[in-house]
């Protein structure tokens, strides 16, 4: 099958490559962001195949669709960039991929925190100029500390499988709450524990119109004071104007995120040569309790190579009209 690949990077190409030794599809790369304003190199193709920042909203459908695509292959989990509803009534099928390594998110994130709590990034920038001082590099013991995880699904909870091994006590919320969960020897939370007890909080929970902006200035006046905060899951998690007052005034201990609100703007490309024009961005970056990484958490080879074998096996199963078992569609 001829199928256009948005937002392609050198990774992407190695990878999908491989995989497609089994498959034998036709793979076109295009290194640009699927949206309105490329869509029409998809032309002539029967699929794309996007990833996290790619829009595929009603308008870039509906070209899609004018343009021959009939299938919209996303590798990654998450799917809050798509218009689930607009593809269905037009007859698009999207697939995604449900299971890749939720050890690498929830790892990326074990490492955020320990980086942003014993003061990793300041310490290594400092002895490259040969300066050994430890004032202001103090952390706390992780062990008794009262964790919170905020989505219990695969990657909430093999993240709170390594927090309940360093000793941690472990809480969490979950509109749709699970036993497995709780048979790891964690517990879902009391109302209002959460903001009392956590001394760390983790978000493992995707992006919908429910949680859009969980983290918010009410929730952060709730908190307690001096928490660190956690986001390997999609920035539009946390209201970052509101983290930046909490850093500011100190209400908030630390913030290490993996994931932008505005990423699509700026990751996944080299900008140090020139004037990044986000404000809030330049502004998140100069507090020394902030760790920004730029959307790395799965960039395993374990995760990678299983997001390209499983995207690949979606088209060739609708390809020869097999069962979609990766397919989702609107609630």
């Amino acid at each position: 099958m001829e199928i256009a690949v948005f937002s392609a990077k050198p990774y992407d190409r190695e990878f999908l490559n491989a995989a497609n030794t089994t498959h034998h599809h036709r793979l076109h790369y295009f290194d640009v962001p699927l949206d309105i304003e490329t869509v029409g190199l998809a032309a002539g193709y029967g699929a794309v195949c996007v990833f996290v920042n790619d829009r595929a909203d009603a308008g870039v459908l509906q070209a899609l669709l004018r343009g021959g695509a009939k299938l919209v292959a996303l590798r990654c989990t998450g799917f809050n960039n798509v218009d689930l509803k607009a593809a269905q009534d037009l007859g698009i099928k999207v697939v995604r991929v449900v299971d890749y390594s939720p050890n690498s998110v929830a790892e990326h994130a074990v490492a955020l925190m320990m980086a942003i709590n014993r003061k990793i990034q300041r310490a290594g920038n400092r002895t490259r100029d040969f300066n050994f001082s430890l004032d202001g590099l103090m952390g706390f013991d992780l062990c008794g500390k009262t964790v919170a995880v905020i989505g219990t699904g695969k990657i909430g909870r093999v993240f709170t499988k390594i927090m309940l091994g360093f000793g941690c006590n472990v809480i969490g919320y979950d509109k749709f709450p699970s036993p497995e969960f709780e048979v790891l020897g964690a517990r879902y939370a009391r109302p209002k524990e959460i903001g009392e007890s956590a001394d760390i909080i983790s978000l493992h929970c995707p992006l919908t119109p429910q949680t859009y902006h969980i983290i918010d200035a009410d929730t952060l006046s709730r908190a307690k004071p001096g928490a660190l905060l956690i986001n390997t899951s999609r920035g539009g998690l946390i209201d970052t104007e509101a983290v930046i007052d909490a850093l500011r005034s100190g209400q908030l201990g630390g913030l290490a995120i993996d994931v932008y609100e505005q990423e699509a703007d700026v990751f996944f490309r080299d900008l140090s040569g020139t004037i990044v024009t986000d404000d809030v961005l330049q502004r998140l970056v100069t507090f020394p309790n902030v760790i920004v990484t730029g959307h790395q958490a799965f960039l395993t080879r374990e995760a990678v190579t299983t997001i390209c074998e499983t995207t690949l096996q979606s088209v060739t199963d609708f390809e020869t009209g097999n069962a979609l078992s990766n397919e989702i569609r609107a609630s």
